[in-house]
């Protein structure tokens, strides 16, 4: 390696985004659902004690529309008129496929890739575990497998964690994907295996990490507790294992991708396994 190489190598490990915290707003929250109209105002009032402490939710305009807009042009249509900062929901709205739990239903796909409003996606109605669910934000979880930098994901996070709360930040690195990678290097004699795996694993855990610490240091005065869990492992189970360990009250996630229409990476399975676990999908 050149003394040019050295340098650019350390000159880039210097360089690493901090955070710098932003404003969530909820002046406008949306409930949709496909109940009657008595029906439909429990269910929204469950919402309403289950984000209670969350930030500016006390001078949020609140609309409901229940059994209505039962196509998903005319669900798009009021979410356009209404303009809201959030829309509840649920899985397989209008639809009967809640009986086999294999997919969110066209309205929630559609709504969560659409529509620039953050979508709350929360266990139906008729989910024997709605009371446990919905207790409160006091665990709020962000996934990612791209931490650094991602200003947006924390806001939301820390906006919906309830005063007093804990805030997990969690950064899963695909083993399955490091490991295929280091398959390669394996075979070029010029690199050492060894020192390889080393050394991209501990660059690849610190600078999420680092990023963490940046956190820390701008929420001092926050009101909530942040830990984080940055790991290797096998993405879906590890995310899922991280829920049920810390019986996480509401995750938080993207689901757009500027690259395709479908949603964004492991969004989509978690949303369809973990059926219990509300969800805020950015």
């Amino acid at each position: 390696m050149t003394r040019i190489d050295q340098f650019e190598s350390v000159f880039r490990a210097a360089s690493k985004p901090r955070y710098a915290p932003g404003d969530v707003r909820l002046d406008r929250i949306l409930v949709v659902t496909d109940l009657d109209g008595e029906a439909g105002r429990r269910y929204t009032a469950r919402i309403m004690a289950f984000l209670g402490g969350v930030a500016g939710i006390d001078s949020a305009e609140w609309t409901e529309l229940h059994g209505e807009a039962e196509t998903v042009g005319a669900l798009l249509e009021a979410v356009q008129n209404h303009r809201p900062d959030l829309v509840c929901t649920y899985r397989n709205l209008h639809s009967g496929s809640f009986r086999w739990p294999y997919t969110l239903g066209d309205h929630a796909a559609v709504l969560t890739q659409v529509t620039d409003a953050p979508v709350l996606l929360l266990p139906r109605p008729d989910d024997d575990a709605l009371d446990e669910a919905l207790k409160n934000t006091d665990r709020v979880m962000a996934i990612t497998d791209h931490l650094a930098g991602d200003a947006r994901l924390v806001d939301h996070a820390l906006a919906f964690t309830r005063p007093g709360g804990t805030l997990t930040l969690a950064h899963v690195e695909d083993d399955g994907v490091f490991e295929r990678y280091l398959d390669v290097i394996g075979k070029i004699p010029e690199i050492d295996t060894d020192t390889a795996r080393e050394l991209i694993a501990a660059r690849l855990l610190k600078e999420p990490r680092d990023y963490v610490d940046s956190i820390r240091s701008a929420l001092t005065d926050a009101g909530v507790t942040v830990t984080d869990e940055v790991i290797m492992g096998h993405q879906l189970s590890a995310y899922r294992a991280l829920v049920d360990k810390q019986g996480i009250d509401l995750l938080v996630l993207n689901t757009k991708d500027d690259d395709q229409l479908a949603m964004h990476g492991l969004a989509y399975p978690l949303a369809v396994e973990l059926r219990r676990v509300p969800m805020l999908m950015l």
